[in-house]
C-alpha cells in the first residue's frame, strides 16, 4: 500500500476498517478471547523486541531534546510489558458486554421492550508517546466488538510497530481479520487531518495526549470525540484527616509519577491543619525535587515556596510543581475545584463521614475520591482491564473509558403478531 499518497491511504484504511467491523461485531466471545489471550503471549515472548523498539524511539526523543515528561510517558519498562500483558489478560476474563439485554418488560400492548449493548463501530485513537496505547487499545476495542485504526506520535513509531506485530499475531491466530486493528504506519500529520473527518469510515474518535492535540481534534473533527482536555487534580486534606494517611496520600498522588493525567497538581489544606502536616510534608516534597508555589498563608509557614500565581491554580504541570493553597474549610476547597478544576479526578483525605459524602455528592468530576491517591483513576486499577482514556464529558462515557463505554445500547422490541390499534 502506497503511504506517500495519504488520503488514498488513509480512505483505504478506512474502508478496510468498515469492512472489518462487520466481522468483529458478530465475532463470538471465543474468538475475541482467544485473540487477547494470543496477543498477550506474543507480547510476553516478544519483550526484548519491545524493549529494543523503544529504545530506538527514545534515543531519537533526546536526539530531538523532547521534554521530560514526555519522555516519561514514552518509555516502556520490563514492568510496562508485563503490565499491558496483564491488561489484555484481564480483559479477557471480563464478561463480553456486546449482545447484553437489559431492562426487559411488558408493556399493555403485549410487546417486550429492552435495550441491547452494541458495538460503536468503527474507532480512531489518536495518541502521543505511551506505547503501552498500542496494546490496551486493541484490547478494549475488540472485546467490545470494534474494529480500531490507530494513530501513535511519531516519537513512538518503532514501539507502536512493534506492537502491532504480536497485535496482528493474536487476530490471525483466532482467526479474526488482522484488518480489524491497524496501526498508521506513516508519521506524516496530515493522517490526523484525514482521520478525524472520514465519517463514512470511522465512528468515534479517541484522542489521548497534551492540551494541544486534544482541542485540535475537537475543534476539527467531524466524528463525535470521547475526551478530556486536562488534569487538574486536587487533593484536599481536611482538618479531620487522620495525618499519617493524609502525608502519605499526599506525597503519592504527586510525587509517584508527575507526568500522567491523574497526578496532583494543586493541594488544598484546611488552616486548622495546616501548621502541623505542611512542615512534613514540604520537606518530602523538596527532597523529591518538587518546586512549591503557595498562597500567602502557606508561605507565612513554609517561606522556601514560590508564590503561586492566578495561572498557577489553572496549571496542569506535568513536572514536579506543586501549588499549595489553605482554604478555610470544605465549602472554600469545593468552590476552588469548582472554579479552576478540570473535572478530571479530585479527592479529599477525612475521617469526617459526613464532609467525605458532601465532597462525593458535589465535586463534579469524572473521578471522585476518600482517603485514596487520585493515581487510582485509571482503567486497570478500576477493574475495565485497561483503558481507552479518560473522559471528562458527561454524555455517553465519563471517567476511564472501558469496554462498555465502547458499547452503545438499541432498543430491542420482542412481539408474537401484537398490531398498534
Amino acid at each position: 500500500m502506497d503511504i506517500t499518497d495519504i488520503k488514498s491511504y488513509m480512505q483505504s484504511v478506512g474502508q478496510e476498517a468498515r469492512t472489518a467491523s462487520r466481522l468483529i461485531a458478530k465475532a463470538d466471545t471465543a474468538a475475541k478471547n482467544h485473540a487477547l489471550h494470543a496477543m498477550a503471549n506474543a507480547i510476553r515472548r516478544d519483550e526484548l523486541l519491545l524493549l529494543a523498539a523503544n529504545a530506538k524511539d527514545l534515543e531519537n526523543a533526546r536526539a530531538k531534546g523532547l521534554e521530560a515528561s514526555m519522555i516519561d510517558r514514552l518509555t516502556l519498562s520490563a514492568k510496562g510489558v508485563v503490565t499491558m500483558v496483564e491488561g489484555l489478560l484481564q480483559i479477557a476474563a471480563l464478561a463480553d458486554p456486546v449482545g447484553e439485554i437489559s431492562g426487559l418488560s411488558y408493556r399493555p400492548s403485549g410487546i417486550q421492550v429492552g435495550k441491547m449493548r452494541v458495538p460503536l463501530g468503527v474507532i480512531g485513537i489518536i495518541y502521543e508517546a505511551r506505547p503501552n496505547v498500542t496494546a490496551d487499545a486493541a484490547g478494549l476495542c475488540l472485546k467490545a466488538g470494534n474494529a480500531a485504526i490507530l494513530r501513535g506520535g511519531s516519537e513512538a513509531i518503532y514501539s507502536n510497530q512493534a506492537i502491532a506485530a504480536c497485535v496482528k499475531e493474536g487476530l490471525r491466530l483466532a482467526g479474526l481479520p488482522e484488518t480489524a486493528v491497524q496501526v498508521i504506519e506513516t508519521t506524516d500529520r496530515a493522517a490526523v487531518g484525514e482521520l478525524i473527518t472520514m465519517k463514512d469510515f470511522v465512528d468515534v474518535i479517541v484522542p489521548r495526549g497534551g492540551k494541544g492535540l486534544i482541542e485540535r481534534i475537537a475543534n476539527e473533527a467531524r466524528i463525535p470525540v470521547i475526551k478530556h482536555l486536562d488534569g487538574v487534580c486536587h487533593v484536599y486534606i481536611d482538618d479531620q484527616a487522620d495525618f499519617d494517611k493524609a502525608v502519605k496520600i499526599a506525597d503519592n498522588a504527586k510525587t509517584q509519577r508527575y507526568g500522567t493525567c491523574n497526578t496532583m497538581e494543586t493541594l488544598l489544606i484546611h488552616e486548622g491543619i495546616a501548621q502541623r502536616i505542611l512542615p512534613p510534608l514540604c520537606k518530602i516534597y523538596f527532597d523529591k525535587g518538587v518546586e512549591l508555589r503557595g498562597d500567602a498563608v502557606a508561605r507565612s509557614i513554609i517561606p522556601q515556596m514560590h508564590e503561586a500565581t492566578e495561572q498557577d491554580w489553572y496549571e496542569e504541570y506535568l513536572a514536579p510543581i506543586l501549588s499549595i493553597r489553605i482554604v478555610d474549610g470544605l465549602d472554600q476547597a469545593i468552590d476552588h475545584i469548582t472554579k479552576y478544576g478540570s473535572q478530571h479526578t479530585d479527592a479529599i483525605v477525612t475521617e469526617n463521614y459526613s464532609r467525605a459524602r458532601r465532597f462525593l455528592r458535589e465535586v463534579d468530576s469524572s473521578s471522585v475520591m476518600v482517603n485514596t491517591t487520585t493515581r487510582f483513576a485509571d482503567g486497570f486499577e478500576y477493574g475495565l482491564g485497561a483503558e481507552i482514556g479518560i473522559s471528562t464529558d458527561k454524555i455517553h462515557a465519563r471517567g476511564p473509558v472501558g469496554l462498555e463505554g465502547l458499547t452503545s445500547q438499541k432498543f430491542i422490541v420482542l412481539g408474537d403478531g401484537q398490531l398498534r390499534q
